[in-house]
C-alpha cells in the first residue's frame, strides 16, 4: 500500500471520528439543556446525555492531537497504526462492558436510573468507536490486496 494512501485513510477516519465526537457533544448538549428548559426531572436521560458529551469532547481532543501528528508511513508504521488499532478495539469492547456492568448493577442494586443512562451512554459510545476503529482496519486491509 502506498504511504499517501494510508494517510488519505488516517485523515478520513479522524474527519468520521470528529463527527461523531461532535454530533455527541452537540446531542448530549442539547438533550441536557432540554431537560434544564422544561425543567423535566430524568436521571436517565440527564446521565445518559453527560456521558455523550463528555465522551464526544475527548473524542473530538483525540482528534486534534491525532490530526498534529499525521505524516506519511512506511511499512512497520502501517503494522503499528494497525496494532494500535486493534488495541482500540479491544479497548472499545472493554468500554462496552464497562457501561454494561454500571447499567446491571445500578438496576439490580436500587433501580438507580442515573447509573442505567450512564451505562447505556458508555455502552453507545463503546460501540461507536469500535465500528470506527474496524472501518478503518477493514479500509487498510482492502488497500493492501489492491
Amino acid at each position: 500500500m502506498w504511504a499517501d494512501a494510508l494517510l488519505a485513510l488516517e485523515r478520513t477516519h479522524l474527519l468520521r471520528l470528529a463527527l461523531w465526537g461532535g454530533g455527541s457533544v452537540l446531542a448530549g448538549t442539547l438533550v441536557f439543556l432540554l431537560l434544564a428548559l422544561r425543567r423535566q426531572r430524568s436521571p436517565l436521560l440527564q446521565h445518559f446525555a453527560i456521558q455523550t458529551a463528555a465522551w464526544g469532547a475527548v473524542d473530538l481532543a483525540i482528534c486534534t492531537w491525532a490530526w498534529r501528528g499525521l505524516a506519511l508511513r512506511d511499512f512497520d508504521g502501517a503494522t503499528s497504526l494497525v496494532n494500535f488499532l486493534w488495541l482500540n478495539v479491544g479497548l472499545d469492547a472493554g468500554y462496552v462492558g464497562v457501561g454494561v456492568t454500571l447499567a446491571i448493577a445500578a438496576w439490580r442494586l436500587g433501580r438507580r436510573l442515573g447509573g442505567v443512562g450512564a451505562g447505556l451512554g458508555v455502552i453507545v459510545q463503546g460501540l461507536a468507536l469500535a465500528l470506527l476503529d474496524l472501518v478503518l482496519i477493514a479500509e487498510i486491509a482492502a488497500a493492501r490486496a489492491a
